[in-house]
């Protein structure tokens, strides 16, 4: 089973977790440490890595952004990363 890791930055921390079927309280998640710089990709997939996935083959980050308001183009810009990832067992949940 594959899924998407995804990484997003809100209230002033970067954060990685990986969308799973079921609750959203149940996904595996990481935060960086606050103020932290964008992550290297090193960093990220040591993180995936710890939440018990892998990249899966060729997979490579897509960004995305967008604007905090909808419609306001004004409004600040939310920055969301996501990559293909499987467990690292091949398992389901």
């Amino acid at each position: 089973m594959t899924c998407k890791a995804l990484m997003s930055f809100r209230e002033g921390r970067w954060r990685v977790f990986v969308a799973m079927p079921g609750r959203v309280s149940l996904w595996p998640e990481h935060r960086f440490p606050r103020g932290a710089v964008v992550p290297t990709i090193a960093q990220r997939s040591r993180v995936v890595n710890a939440l018990g996935f892998v990249f899966t083959d060729g997979a490579e980050w897509e960004w995305s952004e967008d604007a905090e308001v909808p419609g306001d183009d004004t409004s600040r810009v939310r920055l969301l990363a996501a990559i293909r990832v499987r467990r690292v067992d091949g398992g389901g949940r």
